[in-house]
């Protein structure tokens, strides 16, 4: 490209078209940049667990931004049955180069699987850490706590989210599951799979149109890079 450039400007007839061609070649970079990219992190609920391809929390998510107007790409980085101690482990490949934001949706197989609060919260404080440190905006996205493992265990388990999401400034969101509201179990359950646990398409569509405004206001703070 160099020398191509340099023989434009060799030659006195091709001086003006040579400079023109440059500024061109040089910006045209700038307009093929890559929209701004955030990565949903998280466990089976963000991979799309038992839903068909196009259905799960990432592409209902990166639809629902766009029909905002919002110029987004979505990654996804759920991985199924991961805890807040698996993704503290694979985060530092995860974040590429150009992810600049991270939702993360961690805890909810700690939960089932009755790991201590506190190392939960060590783990989530972890992620956070480093995605601060790298200078990513974050949502932090909460679960709502077990009621089989004692009040204070699920006082423990609750407060870790809202007080971390102070702790590193970051946009938060109490519940994953805050858009499917509060109906009876029979109403609910038409929202999920089978099992109970994983949402069907319906219900990532409630969960999205719920989390989309706190996304956006992550994605506000996101500051625009040269």
């Amino acid at each position: 490209m160099l020398l191509f450039l340099k023989a434009f400007f060799s030659y006195g007839r091709w001086s003006a078209m040579g400079k023109a061609l440059a500024v061109l070649l040089l910006t045209v970079p700038a307009a093929w940049a890559q929209p701004m990219a955030v990565i949903a992190y998280g466990d089976s609920l963000t991979a799309g667990y038992g839903l068909a391809e196009g259905e799960g929390f990432v592409p209902q998510l990166q639809g629902w931004l766009t029909a905002q107007g919002q110029e987004v790409q979505v990654l996804q980085g759920g991985v199924s049955g991961d805890t807040t101690a698996g993704g503290l482990a694979r985060l530092d490949w995860t974040l590429t180069p150009e992810v600049q934001g991270i939702i993360v949706t961690l805890g909810g197989n700690d939960m089932l699987r009755g790991i201590d609060p506190a190392v939960s919260r060590a783990k989530l404080k972890g992620i956070l850490q480093i995605a601060q440190d790298r200078g990513l905006a974050i949502l932090l996205v909460g679960m709502p706590g077990p009621s089989n493992y004692g009040p204070e265990y699920r006082q423990a388990f609750d407060a870790m989210y809202p007080e971390l999401a102070a702790e590193f400034g970051a946009v938060f969101a109490p519940s994953f599951f805050e858009g499917l509201g509060e109906g009876s179990p029979a109403d609910l359950q038409a929202l999920f799979q089978a099992d109970g646990i994983h949402p069907n398409r319906d219900g990532v569509a409630l969960i999205v149109q719920a989390l989309g405004p706190k996304v956006q206001e992550m994605i506000a703070q996101i500051a625009p890079r040269n």
